[in-house]
């Protein structure tokens, strides 16, 4: 799945983006994430266990029933870092999936972030009944805020006091976008 072509349509004077499966030489990365302070930007909540991505990977690749990872690829040959997909549930049968996304610095600012999350949408959308996908991100996050948007995400509002990072309490913002919403593919203005 990407977005060089077919129905995600080519994104001019951006690389090409697509998301795959995880591989075993993409474990170095996740390593730097558990192990580089501030690599992963506000989200570093401290040193994590460097040896749990090569374990979690022998269990299933990264893509179980109710998570998983996925690598976002530049270029079809570099790994410019991961999506994630957890699900939730609400009341009843009405689940969803959080996303998340992290990029290596050199591939920031560059449109990569909106489109691998609005492939992941599709992908989510695609194999799952789910009919909302969210996501949070920090009130500072302004570039992040943008993505999401670009990306056919609407804010909802606030969650107070929803993390705790750098020594205390911070609120974040909560987005969405449910699968009847219009696609940031679709060329034409809603």
């Amino acid at each position: 799945m990407d977005s060089g072509g077919g129905a995600a349509g080519a994104v001019r004077g951006e690389p090409s983006v697509r998301l795959r499966p995880v591989g075993e030489p993409d474990l170095a990365m996740f390593r730097r994430f558990c192990t580089e302070p501030g690599l992963i930007g506000l989200d570093w909540v401290g040193f994590k266990d460097a040896g749990a991505p090569a374990r979690r990977f022998a269990v299933d690749g990264y893509l179980g029933e109710d998570d998983g990872r996925l690598v976002v690829e530049v270029e079809q040959e570099h790994a410019a870092g991961i999506v994630s997909y957890t699900a939730g549930r609400y009341a009843g049968r009405a689940s969803y999936w959080e996303i998340g996304i992290v990029l290596l610095p050199q591939w920031r600012g560059r449109g990569i972030g909106w489109r691998a999350q609005a492939l992941l949408c599709d992908y989510l959308f695609h194999h799952s009944p789910a009919q909302r996908v969210q996501a949070g991100t920090h009130p500072e996050n302004v570039a992040e805020q943008r993505a999401l948007e670009k990306a056919g995400f609407q804010l909802e509002g606030v969650v107070r006091a929803s993390e705790f990072r750098a020594g205390q309490w911070r609120d974040g913002y909560l987005y969405s976008r449910l699968r009847d919403d219009p696609s940031p593919w679709d060329p034409t203005p809603h």
